[in-house]
């Protein structure tokens, strides 16, 4: 079953405000815990203060950086999930966004996504996986959704969601991270879904619902087209 997107939550959401910015490349990840019927997901609520999306429940997330392109990883993106990104872009591009889900998360939260692997050098944003002696685990991650914010919005993103379970997680808690988020707490489904959430983050936890149960289903993608918004599902 396609899970309904609320158009006029998302206007409302991020109301329109002219302009011609264009979308950034974003990514996002849901990790989840426990078993089916009793699954929890990993939420954290925006600081008030946020220009964008002020004290929204949200997943862990935010723009691409220079240094994923070239950070290491322990393990590569599954095929399928590779071979999906890339026909919106290239390998490389592809391979960055999974490291941006990965990095965002343990910026905000104190979580990493990898597996331990002493490694030599590793620059920038990566240093912190260099110390815990660990490299990214991308072969975790399943590409779930994308989402374009609507055009004339103060801030817009080509947003990739991915989900992980947290079995892969270095350690189980979220720590306070980086501040960006003035509340992190694992959350059961359907106590998620009642949170004050952007549209596109309701409509992404009814496809994890929804992939917990077909993890092979089609791949939504929305966005505004001529005006109106569009969620086409891609194999």
């Amino acid at each position: 079953m396609s899970q309904p997107f609320d158009a006029a939550q998302d206007m409302k959401d991020a109301p329109r405000t002219g302009g011609r910015q264009r979308p950034k490349d974003a990514a996002t990840l849901i990790l989840t815990r426990g078993a089916a019927g009793s699954t929890e997901v990993l939420m954290g609520r925006r600081a008030p203060g946020h220009v964008f999306m002020a004290s929204k429940w949200v997943f862990p997330g935010g723009r691409i950086e220079r240094a994923d392109y070239t950070a290491a990883s322990a393990t590569d993106l599954p095929p399928q999930d590779a071979a999906r990104l890339a026909r919106e872009g290239n390998a490389r591009r592809a391979r960055a966004l999974a490291l941006t889900a990965v990095r965002e998360t343990f910026e905000e939260t104190g979580l990493m996504l990898a597996e331990p692997a002493p490694v030599a050098s590793v620059a920038g944003p990566w240093r912190e996986f260099r110390a815990a002696g660990a490299l990214p685990d991308l072969s975790a991650l399943s590409y779930v959704a994308r989402a374009i914010t609507p055009p004339g919005r103060t801030r817009r993103f080509d947003a990739r969601f991915f989900m992980a379970d947290a079995e892969a997680l270095l350690h189980p808690e979220p720590t306070a991270g980086s501040g960006e988020l003035d509340e992190i707490a694992w959350m059961p489904l359907s106590k998620a879904r009642a949170l004050d959430l952007p549209a596109i983050t309701r409509f992404v936890l009814g496809e994890v619902a929804e992939r917990l149960a077909q993890p092979k289903r089609p791949l939504p993608f929305v966005r505004m087209v001529r005006g109106a918004h569009h969620v086409e599902h891609q194999e």
